[in-house]
C-alpha cells in the first residue's frame, strides 16, 4: 500500500445537526473535490454516523482514516482511494 503522506483533510463536509443518511450523502456529493490519496473529512453529531461513516467506506473502497472527537460531535476522515 503507498505511503500518503497528509492525513490533513483538504476538504471538510460540515454536516452536524444532520441525521444519518444526510452525512453520508453529503459526503458523497463533496468526495469528487478531493483528488485521489487526499482526505476529506466529515464533521457529524448524529451517533448513527460512528457506524455508518466507516461501514460506507468499506462498502465504497475508500480508507477510513480516523475519527476525532469535538466539542460537538466527531470529525471523520476519509481517504479517497479512486
Amino acid at each position: 500500500m503507498p505511503e500518503y503522506p497528509s492525513q490533513t483533510p483538504s476538504v471538510t463536509v460540515e454536516a452536524v445537526g444532520r441525521k444519518c443518511p444526510i452525512p453520508i450523502i453529503m459526503l458523497a456529493a463533496r468526495l469528487h473535490e478531493v483528488p485521489i490519496g487526499a482526505v476529506i473529512a466529515v464533521t457529524a453529531d448524529d451517533p448513527a454516523a460512528h457506524a455508518d461513516i466507516p461501514a460506507w467506506c468499506r462498502m465504497k473502497m475508500h480508507e477510513f482514516v480516523t475519527e476525532r472527537p469535538l466539542g460537538r460531535g466527531s470529525a471523520f476522515h476519509i481517504r479517497r482511494m479512486y
